[in-house]
């Protein structure tokens, strides 16, 4: 199998990394091949603080998923989070230096580039441009200005920054892992891809990824990312609440949380006990499941209040920019038991758990359905879609360079039919006329051929 027929996400997490391999198969869905999960060891709140365990972490999870798919990995798509990362609004534009023209990709990739040459802060670094809405001349709330004719092309920016530490750190773990790069995609934005729907980011959503050590948060109105952060904390931080808590170990901290852990304290019973074995022959330790989900519930209202703050600085509550959608819970965090019911009466927002398996042909056994997936998937996504453009852009430049060759073909055979004595005038006509309706024939072929796989692309996305 060439490494072109698939691709690969690779989510390094704080508490866990994971790799899937898959590819798009004939209607559009990803068809999974392999899987690779590793303990996170050397990342802490989304960052990098140990460069030789988390390679070693990365190397584990490639392994496994090399091992379950049969196919060897070379490139992979990078998730990023952290409490470093923020975004910023911004305007700009550029003079078309040919306005009897239409406005083109490269266009827009003009614009963009000028955008990512903004001065940041000193050791930042812009991670995305997205574009929100265009303007062209004097016409505004554009969604897609290719094709159109104009002078002035201007857009609204959200721009995404972070610590340029950070980021050379992720890249030079992926990279001494023996693996390169394809792209660094934003995590709330990766999750996003895998868990809503058009339909959600057209009437307004929020999607909170409740991970290991961060909380992430994208907000889509109009289908348009409108905004995004990172919270430092995540389903990690209540472990730790319930491991101090109930003087317990991590161990089982983790897994009372799991597996008895509720949002809502007033729906556990009194009368309900949970015994933790003792260490070394000292004796077992009872804890309430009321109790314990006092512990959870202080620290999860806490981060679901971070998120009203943010829900707040976008103008959720605003009647123009209110999330018609709601909230769209994922991540690891959000297996957590009556957590959408809190999320409700905290916010004030309706929610459901976004899981990730809408996607996928393949998943007979459920096994990524779990919203701890949600990043791995999105970042496969956007893999996928890298590849297609890629593929896209290929086939034009194929598809032209033969029109090219035939067109230069054909006019040295006319150059040399053209000082044939013997011919006379009426033969060479009708030469020249099948030589036209030759290359015309020709060029709606190569046409036809580009217009049918632009059409395949835009289907399977």
């Amino acid at each position: 199998m060439e490494n072109q027929e698939y691709s690969v996400g690779l989510d390094i997490g704080t508490t866990k990394i994971v790799a899937i391999v898959g590819r798009r198969n004939a209607h559009g869905k990803i068809e999974i091949l392999g899987v690779g999960k590793a303990k996170s060891l050397g990342v802490h709140k989304g960052i990098v603080n140990n460069i030789s365990q988390t390679i070693n972490s990365i190397k584990a999870a490639i392994s496994e998923a090399q091992s379950s798919a049969g196919v060897p990995i070379r490139k992979v798509t990078v998730g990023i989070a952290g409490k470093h990362i923020r975004s910023l609004q911004h305007s700009d534009y550029i003079m078309r230096e040919h306005p009897d023209k239409f406005i083109t990709d490269d266009d827009i990739e003009a614009l963009k580039d000028q955008v990512k040459k903004l001065v940041m802060l000193p050791g930042e670094e812009i991670i995305h441009v997205l574009p929100q809405e265009y303007k062209v001349d004097s016409e505004g709330e554009i969604q897609e200005p290719v094709g159109m004719h104009g002078k002035r092309l201007e857009a609204n920016f959200h721009v995404v920054v972070g610590q340029m530490g950070s980021i050379r750190n992720i890249a030079r773990c992926v990279r001494e892992a023996g693996l390169e790069m394809e792209a660094l995609t934003l995590e709330p934005l990766a999750s996003s891809e895998a868990v809503l729907t058009k339909e959600e980011k057209e009437a307004g959503v929020a999607i909170v990824d409740i991970g290991g050590g961060t909380t992430d948060i994208a907000i889509f109105k109009d289908n348009i990312i409108r905004h995004t952060c990172v919270i430092p904390y995540g389903g990690g931080i209540i472990t730790e609440d319930i491991k101090e808590g109930c003087s317990i170990i991590e161990k089982h901290a983790e897994q009372l949380k799991v597996k008895f852990g509720s949002a809502v304290p007033e729906l556990e019973k009194d009368s309900t006990f949970v015994t933790i074995p003792g260490l070394h022959g000292r004796p077992d330790k009872e804890i309430s499941l009321k109790t314990l989900a006092q512990i959870i519930n202080a620290r999860v209202e806490e981060i679901l209040e971070m998120v009203n703050t943010e829900l707040k600085a976008y103008g959720a509550f605003e009647q123009k920019k209110k999330l018609i959608a709601g909230i769209v819970l994922t991540g690891g965090g959000s297996n957590l038991k009556h957590l959408r019911q809190l999320a409700n009466y905290t916010t004030g927002f309706d929610s459901r758990i976004g899981f990730a398996n809408e996607y996928i042909a393949n998943d007979k056994n459920q096994y990524l359905k779990g919203p701890e997936f949600a990043t791995s998937i999105g970042l496969l996504m956007e893999s996928l879609k890298i590849r297609d453009k890629k593929q896209v852009a290929e086939t034009e430049e194929t598809v032209e360079e033969e029109i090219a060759k035939t067109e230069t073909a054909e006019v040295q055979t006319e150059t040399v039919q053209q000082i044939q004595p013997t011919a006379t005038v009426q033969e060479q006509q009708a030469v020249v006329t099948q030589q036209q309706e030759n290359r015309r024939a020709k060029l709606t072929f190569g046409q036809s051929l580009m217009e049918k796989v632009k059409k395949f692309f835009e289907e399977v996305e």
